[in-house]
């Protein structure tokens, strides 16, 4: 595998889900690749991901690491606005967060880049 890395989005190597429970969002992230996993462990933190919603009001971020699925669960606390039922946003579900997350950049090898054979 090179060391030629590459700034990607989080989409270019992974997909995600999200949904909510009250006021909390909760967003999957699962990479194309399980060659990936650790280097996403490595960059997608908490801290960044709680960054990421601040401007929502998020107050704090949970990452639940799933080494066996290599996947990752991100629980972002007050982040609807006071949840479905509260809140006047389009999205009170926050189904659109994990296209948000998807937006956030990442470095890996871009022999990564390809879909595994």
């Amino acid at each position: 595998m090179s060391d030629d890395l590459v700034e990607v989005p989080l989409h270019a190597v992974a997909h995600g889900r999200a949904g909510d429970k009250g006021n909390r969002g909760n967003i999957s992230l699962i990479p194309y690749r399980p060659e990936l996993y650790p280097l996403l462990a490595e960059q997608v933190t908490e801290a960044r991901v709680l960054a990421l919603f601040r401007h929502r009001g998020a107050t704090a971020c949970r990452r639940y690491d799933l080494p066996l699925l290599q996947a990752f669960n991100f629980v972002v606390d007050d982040v609807l606005e006071g949840g479905v039922n509260a809140s006047l946003n389009l999205d009170g579900h926050g189904k659109s967060h994990s296209f948000r997350l998807l937006g956030l950049t990442v470095r890996v090898p871009r022999a990564l880049l390809t879909p595994p054979e």
